[in-house]
């Protein structure tokens, strides 16, 4: 399956589980799951966003400089460009070793901590024969190519991809199963995972297993956040039935593919929050203002989640539903703004002359 899901449920809250349960049409097999009330959607009091660049080609992601500029990534022309504030858009390089394929090509991009003294800047992409983490310096341009981590297996298909780096000063990344679910809980595959490595690429220490793992069983995960308190969050893609956030422990088992949603089952770890399929395929994924804000891609609109003092997910909220097309990337800035792509490039959606873009949100949302 790709990111395109068949027609689920209505919104769904894990959090309810007190409540009473209903379950999906044809979905006999599958733990009862909790519908929460249904999702609120920002009218016209809702503040408008607007747009800084247009005319990008399928905008991945997206990761900020000291000053205020921001790396973009684009996942079919292999460009990274520098984006500033103001809308300026320079092209800071073309990587050539990329092979864009399917749902693969250049995707994460993180700066890292100590740019400041140590320039460094990595992005995740789709290789000839695998999946790959490399670390480039960056000054006028980028120099430096250290492949830190290679052999991540490749797909047409869900290729995860996400890099950023949590408080702790360590690298996370996202992987995909490439679709074949079994690799997901298997420890000894990178496949389905979040990894969490230094800056050279070597399992940060604690990791649970001597490893890159840090948990496994996921789908597709294209979305990593953590809030003020510390708490990290992920977005993970469901096969048909349901789209997740979930809440990311030290040496957790998200259970794909033995569950899809909340299974209530001994081992595994239930998701914080879950979606119908068909309104959200959750991408990138960001913490501010005391919310968490996830890009969705079918179903079109940028969710609110607010999240309290324990992580626990409060209910969610829909803004600029279906306005923008397909959402794909979002970040937190500097300046209290949220930084969002779309994604109407990709093969999935008719786009507009202006198309792909990037969207800038205030504070007021």
């Amino acid at each position: 399956m790709t990111d395109r899901h068949s027609t689920g449920v209505t919104l769904l809250a894990a959090a309810l589980l007190t409540a009473a349960t209903a379950c999906a049409p044809g979905d006999a097999g599958t733990p009862p799951q909790v519908p929460a009330t249904s999702p609120a959607t920002a009218g016209d009091g809702s503040a408008r966003p607007r747009t800084l660049v247009t005319g990008l080609e399928v905008p991945w992601a997206i990761a900020f400089l000291p000053g205020g500029d921001a790396l973009v990534t684009e996942r079919s022309s292999a460009r990274l460009l520098r984006v500033t504030p103001h809308g300026e858009v320079d092209k800071v390089a073309t990587i050539e070793e990329v092979s864009p394929s399917g749902e693969g090509g250049l995707l994460g991009v993180a700066v890292s901590p100590h740019y400041a003294t140590d320039r460094f800047v990595f992005v995740y992409y789709t290789a000839e024969d695998d999946n790959r983490i490399v670390r480039y310096r960056y000054d006028d341009g980028l120099s430096e190519p250290t492949v830190i981590v290679s052999g991540i297996p490749k797909g047409v298909i869900h290729n995860g991809g996400r890099l950023a780096f949590g408080p702790d000063g360590y690298l996370y990344a996202s992987t995909g199963e490439i679709g074949e679910p079994s690799r997901a809980r298997d420890k000894d595959s990178l496949s389905g995972k979040i990894l969490r490595m230094t800056a050279d690429g070597r399992p940060a220490p604690g990791n649970p297993f001597g490893t890159l793992v840090w948990s496994y069983g996921h789908r597709n995960v294209q979305g990593l956040a953590w809030d003020d308190r510390g708490h990290m969050y992920a977005t993970e893609f469901g096969q048909n039935t349901y789209d997740e956030i979930n809440l990311i422990e030290k040496g957790g088992d998200y259970g794909w593919p033995e569950v899809e949603g909340v299974g209530g089952r001994s081992g595994f770890t239930d998701p914080l929050l879950t979606w119908s399929t068909s309104e959200a395929s959750p991408s990138g994924l960001a913490y501010a203002r005391g919310a968490l804000w996830a890009a969705a891609l079918r179903g079109k609109r940028l969710w609110r989640v607010p999240v309290d003092a324990s992580g626990r997910a409060g209910r969610p909220t829909a803004v600029y539903d279906g306005e923008f097309g397909r959402l794909r990337a979002v970040a937190a800035a500097p300046d209290g703004t949220l930084w969002v792509s779309t994604s109407n490039r990709d093969g999935r959606s008719t786009p507009e002359d202006d198309d792909d873009r990037i969207l800038v949100v205030p504070p007021s949302s």
